[in-house]
């Protein structure tokens, strides 16, 4: 047994892996990585991006797309091959776990953050096309994604929340799955068969904080630094305890409802004067995922400890963002500034995604 094993046996949380690549497919190792504990796989398309830019494995199926029609179906064609066959190595762990784990996520295009009707067209083109239980699609936390959730949810879909940067958006995020199963219910579906999970980022979050603080040090703020982001977590997580108990969830979990997990992600330190594992051990929980990339799961096999500390010191990560406020860090629009920069940054990496498999397909039609 791994420690990886260990945070989900002993402590509740599900460890996932941030990365999805073509190689390590065909390799087996993200099957060798399921061996070691790993329950679900995320990716997005700044990750893609790197894949299909670091090597020649999509050439083949790239030709054969690009015959078929134009540059951006190609581009479908070949993530859905990807998460299909991920969906396929990661479907033992779905049905071992009758659906708590096991899943494999697909990102809606960046361009249509803002659009709300145009998000649940592409999010139930995905599932029809992907007809499998164990696939999330990624829907952002926009105000817009918010609505797209709600409506994918009473449709019964599985959604993967992206881009949660506040407490007050975490908020709109539960209340739109709680609505959308109560809406599926009354039209008749069984919420049994519906999971979510809401992604709250943290590395980003220090990083933003950290770079205002800076500019207070004259105050004595220095000694928030590398604290918000943890903080903010262990009160999102106390809001999911909240939201899920209490008459309104009894009723949907009496119906067979599962809770909309929290998952923590954008963990791998980014900071190099901070723990490797700060955004790993420090909120380790039951009914949680921490999605991870290959660097930051080797590290919590090296020298992780599973211990429960994601409702630990709730008092004092209240006291820090009280703090962090009174120091004139305004969370609010940190997380204002990381929702439109995470959604350009996405958008961004998918431009250039299409960008290098148009040149890939001009140099194999030249060939």
């Amino acid at each position: 047994m791994t420690t990886l094993h260990e945070l989900h046996d002993r402590a509740g949380q599900s460890p996932w892996l941030d990365n999805l690549r073509r190689e390590a497919l065909r390799s087996g190792e993200l099957a060798d990585w399921v061996d070691r504990g790993v329950r679900g796989v995320t990716s997005n398309p700044t990750i893609f991006q790197r894949s299909v830019a670091g090597g020649d494995l999509y050439d083949e199926d790239l030709a054969a797309a690009v015959g078929r029609g134009p540059v951006s179906d190609a581009y479908w064609d070949l993530a859905i091959a990807d998460v299909v066959d991920a969906l396929h190595v990661l479907r033992p762990t779905y049905d071992a776990s009758r659906g708590s784990d096991g899943y494999v996520s697909i990102e809606v295009a960046p361009a249509l953050a803002h659009d709300a009707a145009a998000t649940v067209t592409a999010a139930r083109a995905l599932h029809e096309r992907i007809d499998e239980p164990n696939l999330l699609v990624k829907i952002p936390a926009t105000a817009e994604g918010v609505d797209a959730i709600r409506q994918m949810t009473a449709e019964g879909h599985n959604i993967n929340v992206t881009l949660i940067f506040s407490l007050e958006r975490y908020k709109a995020v539960i209340e739109a799955y709680l609505a959308g199963l109560e809406r599926h219910v009354a039209a008749g579906g069984d919420p049994g068969r519906v999971h979510g999970v809401a992604s709250f980022f943290l590395s980003r979050v220090d990083t933003e904080v950290d770079r205002r603080l800076e500019r207070l040090d004259g105050t004595g703020a220095g000694r928030l630094r590398g604290r918000a982001a943890v903080a903010q977590a262990k009160l999102a997580y106390d809001l999911f305890v909240q939201r899920f108990s209490g008459p309104r969830w009894d009723e949907l979990g009496a119906l067979g409802a599962h809770p909309q997990r929290p998952l923590w992600a954008s963990t791998s330190t980014k900071n190099p004067d901070y723990d490797d594992l700060l955004y790993v051990t420090g909120l380790v929980g039951p009914q949680t995922v921490n999605t991870m990339p290959e660097s930051t799961l080797e590290a919590v096999l090296d020298h992780g400890v599973v211990e429960r500390t994601v409702d630990a010191d709730l008092d004092a990560a209240r006291q820090d963002l009280e703090d962090l406020e009174a120091a004139g860090v305004d969370l609010a629009d940190v997380a204002r500034v990381l929702t439109d920069q995470g959604v350009a940054a996405f958008a961004t990496s998918f431009d250039e995604l299409m960008a290098t498999l148009e040149d890939r397909a001009s140099e194999l039609t030249r060939s």
